[in-house]
């Protein structure tokens, strides 16, 4: 079969193995609906060019309706010997209306259409991504008002460090998540342009109102160089690179998770629901969830660097490999919003082991600080404070005791600027209340900082 779209200048039909090596129908057929939508604006406005009669694009709108109709209920016939999705609509409708039908190609190319296509597609689907996101934040918002002043012990180097509120942590999830968010919003800005109007790669010579086709797709603005707008990849690999970040951020929470599951740990239980078993040890629930979100996290940033790779050689402007990218963002996008909501759903049932957490956090002198930032207030310079501290830690070691059990004829051995009221300045409830700065763990602060992020997502579609 000879491809009546280019090719004129053939003797041959194509290959049928090289049909079925370079057909993208079955990875691009889910474009239909923004095909659609693109080819029905771009016939508007050439209506509005006079490059149509009246009576043609009513005729062609008729026919866009109908074969939309076909599609969604699956009735729509799809051949990859017509190479894509683009192909596919345009004899559909050739075939619903007749001849009229080839004049939707007036002034464009697939070039420019498959940029606008992808474009409004990926549109849509960083505004799927952004309520799920949102939806994630409020989760990690709502526990941390319900634990705002439960102490959890905070590590660094996973180490235990200094106590803090289990609702500070949760908003510390929340934080990255909300960066995530930040970025899918500039995503979004860098995919609304639109590319329709340049044809191959240097324009057409019919006169066109690109403006209105951008205000009918609610593109922000059209693009400013007809070669570069074809081959411009950069949306899809912004979209791409904050996949990445986001499925980064799910597998440290998910790793946190694993980690706050084991039973050497104990912190949270989370529902049996979002655990499995083990083939052969009848004793076993394991957290697979988070483990499974750690493990997709790999594909999406090989996607990334898949997508970096087949832009890093290609001179402008239109090259055949491009055809490549829609596969590797397709599925980074459906990991990555899969990951998300499955996560916002276990995230919900965690329930926080109080005692064991409580225990935790009183180990390993995790107040130490405090008594050196007590010691820096009466006067003596930080470092000095700090190395005072370390000798008594170093005491408390060498005769297994803790600060809270230390007399204060021992600490005083260390410092005589150490008096009765240490003994406040220690306990876990106060450290953790004292830490009042914005931003810092006290419960006064988690729960001020958790209804702001509720107020905020209230107001956001």
């Amino acid at each position: 079969m000879k491809n009546k779209t280019w090719s004129g200048r053939f003797a041959k039909a194509i290959n049928e193995d090289v049909l079925d090596f370079s057909q993208s129908l079955t990875i691009d057929i889910v474009l239909y609906d923004a095909d659609i939508m693109v080819t029905e604006a771009h016939v508007e406005m050439l209506g509005r060019c006079s490059h149509l009669k009246a009576t043609e694009v009513k005729k062609i709108k008729a026919g866009l309706k109908k074969i939309k109709k076909l599609a969604h209920s699956g009735e729509l016939p799809w051949s990859i010997e017509l190479e894509d999705v683009h192909m596919n609509i345009e004899h559909a409708l050739i075939s619903e209306i007749g001849e009229i039908g080839k004049k939707i190609h007036l002034g464009r190319s697939r070039n420019d259409l498959v940029a606008t296509d992808t474009r409004v597609y990926l549109r849509e689907l960083i505004d799927v991504m952004l309520q799920h996101i949102r939806e994630l934040q409020k989760t990690c918002a709502s526990l941390a008002v319900k634990y705002n002043d439960c102490i959890f012990p905070g590590y660094t180097h996973l180490q235990p460090a200094q106590p803090v509120t289990f609702g500070h942590h949760l908003l510390a999830w929340q934080s990255m998540i909300a960066r995530d968010e930040i970025r899918l919003m500039n995503t979004r800005s860098m995919i609304n342009v639109l590319p329709l109007g340049s044809a191959a790669m240097s324009g057409t010579t019919f006169k066109l109102d690109r403006n209105y086709v951008a205000k009918k797709l609610n593109f922000s603005t059209v693009s400013k160089n007809s070669m570069d707008a074809v081959s411009d990849r950069d949306y899809i690999l912004d979209f791409s690179y904050t996949d990445s970040m986001i499925m980064m951020h799910l597998s440290r929470i998910s790793e946190e998770i694993i980690l706050w599951l084991n039973p050497q740990f104990n912190l949270i239980d989370i529902d049996e629901s979002f655990c499995t078993g083990s083939s052969i040890m009848p004793q076993k629930k394991n957290p697979d969830v988070p483990e499974l979100v750690r493990g997709k996290t790999g594909s999406v940033f090989g996607n990334l660097f898949g997508l970096l790779t087949l832009m890093k050689g290609l001179p402008l402007t239109y090259n055949r490999d491009l055809q490549e990218d829609k596969g590797l963002i397709f599925e980074s996008v459906d990991t990555t919003i899969t990951c998300v909501d499955i996560m916002n759903k276990l995230i919900k049932t965690i329930k926080l082991n109080k005692d064991r957490s409580l225990d935790l956090a009183s180990s390993s002198f995790t107040t130490a600080t405090d008594l050196a930032e007590y010691l820096s207030k009466k006067g003596i310079a930080f470092r000095d404070s700090h190395h005072i501290v370390g000798n008594i830690v170093k005491y408390c070691e060498s005769n297994k005791k803790t600060l809270e059990n230390l007399s204060l004829k021992e600490f005083q051995k260390f410092s005589k600027l150490i008096d009765d009221d240490i003994y406040n300045i220690i306990t876990l409830t106060n450290s953790v209340k004292s830490r009042i700065n914005e931003g810092s763990t006290s419960p006064k602060n988690v729960l001020k900082a958790a209804k702001k992020v509720l107020d905020s997502l209230k107001n956001k579609k």
